[in-house]
């Protein structure tokens, strides 16, 4: 063993040496369809107008500390309560692992719980963290075990409980009166985090519900509306819980481009939502689409990603690369994903590219 071996076995963590880094795969040449990725770019006149805008910002100056200009413009915007404040964090990602951070206790193992398949980041962040990370498996119809959510939640006492609404990389919208029962069976000794990344796709949100339970966080992110390049994601809670989070975020998390840029988009927010409404109805024509083909299930979907079953989803998906179109094959998250592959809903010319190589895989 080299003297580098040697070094990194003994100060990284064996559970971190254990795992696998997170895997993104090169997309260059692909029909990018992997990565719920907004396909528009802003109209041309107004990325030359955001180019004179960035051109203005003092890049040799720390960005300010307390975000002031950027969370009134998310609190204007986007929906939130009267007298909530908003936590800026480097993607919903950064936000995820503050979370974690905050409520590892180090006199006992605290919990984060999830339903499983569900978004990789509520494990890895636990596990950094120095939680334990339970999930529970969703039905075969990928709704909501609530009896073993509540059987677990009894048994765990989880300090956290993540909730993808709608869910990654299933693409439903968990029943709200499941999600409410969660909320109340966490009361007194933990928080519910609905994150609602697809929000734009999804049209329904717990956000206007935060007066409503002390121990709910509601955690949003800019990348689907068609911000993914900036990194931004945003949370709301009760003050006091988010004056607490806050301690833990790093100063200075947030870029001053990222600020200006998304400073920017919000003056012109309904190019964005007027996107977000062009990908909702080309996520129902390419349901149908897909629907139609023989051998393939389609899955109900609120985001702007759709998930299929498929006869042998290794095949189709080698098979979409060999014509240059890349998607994502969750078949190996789950059990209840078996063959399953998940697809970004994208512009009319991208979906009909995909139809056309995917009909032709399916038929060789």
């Amino acid at each position: 063993m080299s003297s580098i071996d040697t070094l990194v076995n003994t100060i990284i963590r064996p559970d971190v040496r254990a795992i696998a880094g997170y895997h993104v795969a090169d997309a260059s040449g692909f029909i990018k369809l992997d990565a719920m990725e907004n396909p528009y770019h802003l109209p041309h006149h107004l990325r030359e107008e955001l180019g004179r805008r960035l051109t203005d910002v003092a890049l040799n100056r720390y960005p300010t500390a307390s975000y002031a200009g950027i969370k009134q413009r998310v609190r204007d915007t986007l929906g939130i309560p009267a007298g909530y404040d908003v936590m800026l964090g480097n993607g919903s990602d950064e936000l995820i692992s503050i979370l974690c951070m905050a409520c590892a206790t180090q006199d006992r193992r605290a919990v984060v719980l999830a339903p499983t398949p569900s978004f990789v980041m509520y494990q890895r962040s636990a596990q950094f963290a120095g939680m334990d990370y339970v999930g529970v498996p969703l039905q075969a119809d990928l709704t909501l075990d609530l009896p073993a959510m509540l059987a677990a939640i009894a048994e765990h006492k989880p300090a956290l409980v993540f909730l993808s609404y709608p869910n990654n990389p299933t693409g439903n919208l968990f029943a709200e009166d499941d999600i409410v029962a969660i909320i109340r069976a966490l009361d007194g000794f933990g928080l519910a985090v609905v994150d609602e990344a697809y929000e734009p796709f999804a049209q329904q949100t717990f956000m206007h519900r935060l007066p409503e339970f002390d121990n709910l966080v509601v955690m949003r992110t800019v990348s689907k509306l068609g911000l993914a390049g900036i990194r931004l994601g945003y949370m709301s809670a009760a003050p006091q819980l988010l004056a607490e989070c806050d301690k833990v975020r790093p100063p200075y998390n947030i870029n001053v481009l990222t600020q200006a840029a998304a400073e920017f988009a919000f003056d012109h927010v309904e190019v964005l939502n007027q996107q977000a409404a062009a990908l909702r109805a080309a996520r129902a024509d390419l349901m149908a689409a897909l629907a139609a083909l023989p051998g393939v299930e389609v899955f109900p979907s609120a985001a702007n990603f759709i998930l299929i079953r498929v006869p042998n989803s290794d095949d189709a998906h080698l098979k979409l690369l060999s014509h240059k179109v890349l998607i994502k094959n969750v078949s190996k998250m789950h059990t209840v994903l078996t063959n399953c592959l998940r697809i970004t809903v994208s512009t009319p010319e991208e979906n009909s590219a995909f139809l056309d190589a995917f009909a032709a895989s399916l038929a060789s």
